[in-house]
């Protein structure tokens, strides 16, 4: 099973069609993606589901009719175990960014928090979670894959926000102010803050 955000609502790709409720069902083709995903986009459907009967060709069948785009970030901790946060389009995120040719995916990870906050010496610790949401370019539709990696730094620098990304700013954050952040922040960043 695949959890793809579009609109902060879940688009549930599954092989089980036990989890389809409601019946909000579609299949695994380029009309009835569409179909699901503009329902979720316009507010029509809380939740839809891709059924097919192979896991493992979910995924692969689903990105052949919507472009895939790999791209990677941080959840990043400094000594004080403060976690590094960026504003951007209204909402509280954290650092990430596309994979470019020739990189891995770790990175790409460091790469981009680096870009978007100027954070140096970072240590990435552990893969904690991939997430995915759809999005719009050029008037088609893509599913962003993001792959999520602790990180540790003991940067004390000045932030620089990568203006040309919209970063507007970029925090250190505890616990108290993490909670009022995730209010006005995306599921897929409330998801990683979960456990």
């Amino acid at each position: 099973m695949y959890k793809v955000f579009v609109n902060e609502r879940p688009l549930i790709l599954t092989n089980k069609l036990s989890e389809t409720a409601d019946n909000n069902y579609f299949l695994l083709n380029n009309e009835a993606i569409n179909e699901a995903i503009t329902a979720l986009v316009k507010g029509k459907l809380d939740e839809a589901y891709i059924y097919h009967p192979n896991h493992e060709e979910l995924l692969k069948k689903f990105t052949k009719n919507i472009p895939l785009v790999v791209a990677a970030g941080g959840v990043v901790t400094n000594k004080e175990g403060k976690v590094l946060f960026i504003y951007r389009n209204d909402k509280w995120d954290l650092p990430k960014g596309k994979l470019d040719k020739g990189e891995t995916i770790e990175e790409c990870a460091v790469r981009e928090v680096e870009e978007e906050t100027g954070v140096k010496g970072l240590v990435i610790k552990n893969l904690l979670k991939v997430t995915y949401h759809v999005f719009k370019r050029n008037n088609k539709y893509k599913l962003k894959q993001v792959y999520w990696y602790a990180m540790k730094t003991n940067f004390k620098g000045e932030f620089k926000g990568q203006k040309e990304e919209g970063i507007e700013k970029v925090k250190w954050k505890g616990p108290a102010k993490i909670k009022k952040a995730l209010q006005n922040s995306y599921v897929n960043i409330k998801i990683l803050f979960e456990d």
